[in-house]
């Protein structure tokens, strides 16, 4: 296996924690590279689930080294219960490490977060309110606390005492919230470190140098149309989940990624607002979300669900870097008569028809999606482990996709479970 990059190729939610877990098989360390305990991976292991929000699902695995990377922020309570959760179950997280270079996320972030969604109005966006935005916010504002800076009194003192009185301000002025002290700041960083101390690699540069000729996974969070820069802005999330975040958020450069692998759905989800052309409101959609399974891991709430589209794919494969897409949850349509692949978008104020996504999302309650329809299979594929044994109308359906996206489907999910998966 060559270093590799597992990147959502939609909007989140597209199984990659599963795809994650398979490769994790032939890898020697797994880096965690954005985001934060918004994500959630759901891994399915002999019929017992996993879910994950931060520590990389590599770390099912025995002797595996899984690096929670620079690039992400890391909420401490919700990184406590996850690893809890973990120990409890007889999982070794000895080889856990955190750079110290990750953000944390402090409290005032979850509270100004909740704040803004709810009073949003019409420019809610739909954030899952854990203070992911606000966190990256500070962090490029330049005022954001690091891992690294819980262990040295007198950097934390400095660093508060030009970070509180900013925030306080915008806390009292801007939300009508209550301020922080800086005793009360003081002790929580002080209970952060001890929940950290056992797993800060202050000695990263020497890890990845120890680790340089063996093989990396580099795993993201979201997808890639909830990139900050590529995604449906303003509707996104605040890093960079496409293949080149690997680069920035797991401190190897661009050198050590040899491949990319978009997962992707045989249909499409969404969690949250934002545009979403072929959206399915009627009881074809709440089928696809009835047999899926469709509802959030971090929130519970049921994802919007519709047509595969081939417009945003075609994208994903661009700004994503794809070399080759993971497709799941195919055998959601084992009962399907028919099934629509959207290849192009059409203006309903003009008929310009769109093959190249349109970046502009404020047009998009505009575009209808022109479908083709392919013939259903009709039978239980959860068993095939063979792409030869599958029906010929799944394996007509695949090409047609690989024809679309000029990019080869590598590996094919039908079931939850690490086993049900072929490898083509």
């Amino acid at each position: 296996m060559k270093n590799t990059v597992v990147v959502g190729a939609q909007w989140g939610d597209e199984g990659k924690a599963k795809i994650t877990d398979l490769l994790a098989q032939n890898a020697d360390v797994i880096i965690r590279y954005q985001g934060g305990c918004n994500a959630g991976h759901t891994v399915v292991v002999d019929n017992k689930t996993f879910k994950f929000h931060l520590i990389p699902s590599g770390i099912l695995y025995k002797n595996k080294i899984c690096i929670i990377g620079p690039g992400t922020v890391i909420h401490p309570e919700s990184f406590e219960k996850e690893l809890n959760g973990l120990i409890e179950e007889g999982i070794d997280v000895s080889n856990l490490k955190i750079s110290p270079l990750a953000s944390i996320t402090m409290p005032y972030h979850i509270e100004i977060d909740g704040y803004s969604e709810s009073n949003a109005g019409k420019g809610k966006i739909g954030t899952t309110k854990k203070g992911i935005g606000p966190t990256y916010t500070d962090k490029y504002a330049r005022i954001g606390l690091k891992i690294q800076d819980l262990y040295s009194a007198e950097t934390l003192s400095e660093k508060l005492d030009i970070i509180l009185p900013l925030k306080n301000k915008q806390l009292e002025k801007v939300y009508g919230l209550e301020p922080y002290s800086k005793e009360c700041i003081t002790a929580l960083c002080e209970k952060y470190a001890e929940l950290f101390k056992p797993y800060v690699c202050f000695e990263w540069q020497d890890l990845l140098r120890e680790h340089k000729k063996d093989t990396i996974l580099f795993e993201g969070a979201q997808g890639v149309m909830l990139d900050v820069d590529y995604g449906t802005y303003p509707f996104v999330t605040s890093s960079n989940p496409i293949g080149g975040g690997a680069a920035t958020g797991s401190g190897y450069g661009p050198r050590m990624i040899d491949e990319v692998i978009g997962v992707s759905k045989a249909y499409v989800t969404r969690v949250g607002e934002g545009p979403f052309v072929t959206e399915l409101n009627d009881e074809t959609g709440d089928k696809i979300r009835e047999i899926g399974h469709e509802f959030g891991v971090t929130t519970g709430r049921p994802r919007r669900c519709g047509w595969f589209d081939a417009v945003i794919m075609k994208y994903a494969v661009l700004v994503g870097g794809l070399t080759s897409i993971a497709l799941t949850k195919i055998d959601v349509f084992d009962s399907f008569d028919e099934i629509k692949v959207c290849t192009a978008y059409k203006d309903t104020r003009n008929g310009q028809i769109y093959t190249s996504y349109p970046t502009d999302v404020f047009i998009h309650k505009y575009l209808e999606p022109i479908y083709e329809t392919h013939a259903g299979w009709g039978v239980d594929i959860t068993k095939i482990k063979e792409y030869d044994k599958l029906p010929e109308n799944a394996k007509k359906y695949l090409e047609r996709l690989e024809e679309l996206l000029e990019c080869p489907i590598s590996i094919i999910s039908v079931g939850p479970d690490r086993e049900q998966t072929i490898i083509k």
